[in-house]
């Protein structure tokens, strides 16, 4: 798995954990070991031009996915996807103000919305109620798998911090 990361943003974040969890998440949904991801960290200044021009949206927002080979996740007895994911593009100053509204710190923010950019490479989607449900329950089996994996228990259910 080809995971590459680039902080631009001028902010300290865990650029190893966040690709530890991108590759662990892509091994969970079984991508193809030779499929490609790049995530980028911005600024807000960079993340309000992207919003904008991508989403006609004003402002900065947490995350962005632009996929690439639209890839999807292999129903069982299928082949594992090798391509192109796509690009993930975060910013750590919204993750980082937003996590307390969540309950959770900066770094477990931008480990929920890491694995939440991942789904959206991979075509899942929250528009409709059923889509929101199915892409929030694997999001959060995800991160709990992931805290399983590290042996630490910061994401609970709904990406919420677990309760004490």
């Amino acid at each position: 798995m080809t995971v590459e990361i680039n902080n631009e943003s001028g902010l300290e974040a865990d650029s190893t954990g966040l690709v530890r969890l991108a590759e662990f998440t892509l091994s969970q949904l079984r991508i193809h070991p030779q499929a490609e991801l790049s995530i980028l960290l911005v600024d807000e200044d960079t993340m309000s031009a992207y919003h904008e021009k991508y989403m006609g949206e004003p402002g900065p927002t947490d995350v962005l996915s632009f996929p690439m080979d639209e890839l999807r996740i292999p129903e069982d007895d299928d082949e594992p996807p090798v391509g192109l994911l796509g690009d993930i593009v975060l910013c750590p100053a919204v993750t980082s103000r937003q996590a307390a509204e969540h309950g959770r710190t900066p770094d477990a923010e931008a480990e929920y919305l890491l694995v939440h950019g991942l789904l959206h490479l991979l075509g899942l989607d929250h528009a409709e109620p059923a889509e929101k449900a199915e892409m929030f329950g694997l999001k959060d089996r995800l991160l709990q798998l992931w805290d399983t994996e590290r042996g630490v228990r910061i994401h609970g259910p709904s990406g919420t911090a677990p309760a004490s």
